[in-house]
This record gives structure tokens, C-alpha cells and sequence, in this order.
């Protein structure tokens, strides 16, 4: 009988020390979580931009740069130089790298 009592008491004693635990963890767990969410619908992950495409041709010294293509391979800015017309061909992926010119 008094394994029995010992038993009971010892899983009394466990069960009644891990609710509060388990209340604190869930509820510091809540806005980290949120934040988390939050954070990953602002700040998609994306290829390039046609901004930043255009932004690049300019600094590569392309005047009037447009897009005149956009695929999901390549983006394809246009415009004149000191020579004439030229156009710049980008790839759709983070960063913008030139392809050819």
C-alpha cells in the first residue's frame, strides 16, 4: 500500500509541476510566433526587380533605361548609350547579374 501511496503522490506531484511550465511556454511562445509570420509576408523572397534592373542599367551608363522584356528567365532593359541604341539582358534572379549586353 504505501508503493501505492508513493506512486500516487510522486505523479501527483510531477502532473501538477508541469502545467504551469507548460502555461509559461506556450504563452512566451505566442508573439515571438506572430513576429515570425509577420515578418516573412513582408519581406518576400523575389528575383529581380524591374526597378533594381533599371537602376543597374543606369549606373552601367544606359540613358532612358525601360524595360522592354520581362520573362521569367530574363529581364530585358533597353536604351541609348553614348553610341546609339543598346539594350541589357539581366537575369531573374536576387542580385540582378548582367547577362549580356
Amino acid at each position: 500500500m504505501t508503493h501505492f501511496l508513493a506512486k500516487a503522490s510522486l505523479a501527483a506531484l510531477l502532473a501538477i509541476c508541469t502545467v504551469p511550465a507548460t502555461v509559461t511556454t506556450a504563452a512566451a511562445a505566442g508573439p515571438q510566433t506572430n513576429f515570425v509570420v509577420e515578418a516573412q509576408y513582408h519581406r518576400p523572397i523575389r528575383g529581380c526587380s524591374p526597378m533594381h534592373a533599371v537602376r543597374k542599367a543606369r549606373d552601367f551608363g544606359l540613358r532612358r533605361a525601360q524595360i522592354t522584356r520581362m520573362s521569367p528567365r530574363v529581364v530585358v532593359v533597353s536604351g541609348r548609350d553614348h553610341r546609339g541604341w543598346d539594350r541589357m539582358v539581366f537575369a531573374n534572379v536576387r542580385g540582378c547579374p548582367l547577362i549580356r549586353r
